[in-house]
């Protein structure tokens, strides 16, 4: 993995999407014979919501970025754990912070996108996967298919800092988030403007726009907590509290 990582605006991120599949029949190198068809029978219910397949990637630099978790779900992945945010998010760490040959060492506290970074990928790519399912399965989707899990950690007081609890808090409820409206009208105009004219989606521009409007501002109502290896009992315990109690 490289050093840096750098965000794709969201109309671009589009474009380069539905460009790639029009050329080439794939998305992000993913040819389109690979794309998992869902048929709606291997569905589980967690967390009081739904996916359609009970498989997904764990929290890891993979799930930071809009284009993998786009990627995960157009081979099969429905639950979806996102990257472990936590409140030192400029810590300077060479970079890849796990690399194993024949032994492995995890750093601690590695991330490669401050909060609001990793937010908004997590935006895009729940705005965007909602208009690929409308589009691959030619109706305007109610409820998506699959799940976005926000994982957190490392301590209890890092949780409880300003920065994490707008991040948490916009996980919750997107509408405190500018970004949340600004995305779904650039998206809105862009299928006006015939974004899927030249691939096998062409025509069904109206599912993806009806499926705008009933995008769900909460992004994710889970969360998967994450902790420092020989973390105390008491400690993992407290952070389930007031997650479950104070964030409901």
């Amino acid at each position: 993995m490289a050093d840096l990582m750098r965000p794709v605006p969201f109309s671009l991120l589009l474009d380069r999407i539905v460009g790639e599949y029009g050329a080439h029949n794939s998305i992000f190198g993913i040819d389109s014979s690979l794309f998992y068809r869902d048929d709606g029978s291997k569905g589980i219910r967690v967390f009081n919501q739904e996916c359609s397949t009970p498989i997904g990637p764990a929290a890891g630099p993979h799930t930071q970025l809009a284009q993998n978790i786009i990627t995960s779900y157009l081979t099969g992945a429905r639950f979806l754990e996102l990257k472990t945010v936590q409140i030192m998010d400029h810590l300077e760490i060479a970079k890849p912070c796990i690399d194993a040959t024949d032994e492995g060492h995890n750093t601690e506290w590695s991330t490669e996108y401050t909060l609001e970074k990793a937010y908004d990928e997590y935006l895009k790519a729940w705005i965007i996967l909602h208009m690929i399912e409308a589009a691959m399965q030619e109706r305007v989707i109610e409820k998506p298919s699959f799940i976005f899990n926000m994982s957190v950690g490392y301590n209890l007081a890092g949780i409880r800092e300003e920065k994490m609890q707008i991040y948490i808090d916009s996980m919750i409820d997107a509408t405190k988030k500018k970004e949340f409206a600004r995305y779904i009208e650039e998206a809105r105009i862009l299928l006006g403007d015939g974004l899927f004219e030249g691939t096998e989606w062409a025509g069904r521009e109206e599912f993806a726009i009806g499926t705008l409007d009933r995008i769900s501002a909460n992004i994710s109502p889970s969360v998967t907590i994450s902790t420092m290896h020989g973390c105390p009992p008491k400690e993992i315990e407290a952070i389930c509290s007031y997650m479950l109690e104070e964030k409901h």
